[in-house]
């Protein structure tokens, strides 16, 4: 049974085409999951309120092992406090949600040849930018945008040293999957992919409870209420606004979110770089194979 299995899989893994054209472009889509990881979402890595995600990307083939890759991915981040198991969390009821847009650049590295095998892991880098905007939900059902209330005293000039929080920023993506090419022109895969970012505000919360007077004279009485939520709660409705620096969240790490995604690429016609192909097994007159090395000869 052993025996089987091998000869079974061994041909997907290690199938062993040559062609004589190179350096492919790929095109495809990927689908998944977007998640954050923040103040309001202390978990590293999980599944619970992710939302749909999907990218259209390009793929450029430098060799067996090395891809340069860019693409545009859109997704949606949001937490709750409610949820949270701590109590001292929970009642502090903040919330929000925020759509994500992002184009990124990246290599990628394959630690298998993919002109050689079909299957390979690999690891990615680059540099992005993206926009956010978190919104959250006011006692009246309407759903508002966060950032121009300065709910921690952004802008402020009684508080000069925190300053407004930019929508576009730059991340760093990092992460890695695993590709199995599925025909010749078909590739498919899974991959995770963490955005480092550089800001503590994806879900608005990050330092402290600013001095009430002074949001209230700046920014008016909707950005005290969605400042400090914890009075909406059965209970604890008589829960005086907290004075002036008391912690409302922590700044030590900055926010990260993350796509969990599938795909599928599809290699673009080479033009006139067809050519037959000789494989491991000694099939020939295939036009296309798995990848193409760039030093392979005719047979």
């Amino acid at each position: 049974m052993k025996r089987l299995l091998i000869w079974l899989v061994a041909p997907l893994l290690f199938y062993q085409p040559r062609l004589a054209d190179a350096q492919g472009n790929d095109v495809g889509i990927m689908g998944g999951a977007s998640n954050y990881s923040g103040d309001l979402q202390p978990s590293n890595y999980t599944f619970f309120e992710s939302h749909p995600a999907f990218s259209f990307m390009y793929w450029r083939e430098l060799n067996g092992h090395v891809n340069l890759r860019t693409g545009i991915s859109f997704g949606q981040i949001s937490a709750d406090d409610r949820y949270n198991p701590k109590l001292s969390t929970r009642i502090r009821n903040l919330s929000f949600h925020s759509n994500i847009t992002e184009i990124q650049f990246g290599v990628e590295y394959h630690f298998i040849n993919m002109y050689t095998h079909r299957f390979s892991p690999y690891i990615f880098a680059g540099l992005a930018i993206f926009h956010f905007n978190p919104t959250t939900v006011d006692t009246n059902g309407r759903r508002v945008a966060l950032q121009p209330l300065s709910t921690e005293g952004e802008g402020l000039a009684a508080y000069p040293g925190q300053h407004p929080y930019n929508l576009i920023q730059v991340d760093i993506p990092l992460g890695g999957g695993l590709s199995y090419a599925a025909t010749s022109n078909l590739t498919v895969g899974i991959e995770i992919g963490l955005r480092k970012t550089f800001t503590d505000y994806l879900d608005d919360a990050s330092t402290i409870y600013v001095d009430k007077t002074a949001l209230l004279a700046a920014k008016g009485p909707e950005a005290v209420e969605l400042a400090f939520r914890t009075n909406e709660l059965p209970g604890y409705q008589a829960t005086p606004y907290p004075a002036a620096g008391t912690p409302r969240a922590s700044s030590r790490y900055k926010d990260f979110y993350y796509f969990t995604q599938l795909s599928i690429a599809y290699r673009l016609p080479e033009g006139k770089n067809h050519s037959h192909i000789t494989t491991a097994t000694g099939l020939e007159g295939a036009e296309r194979a798995v990848r193409c090395p760039p030093n392979a000869k005719k047979k």
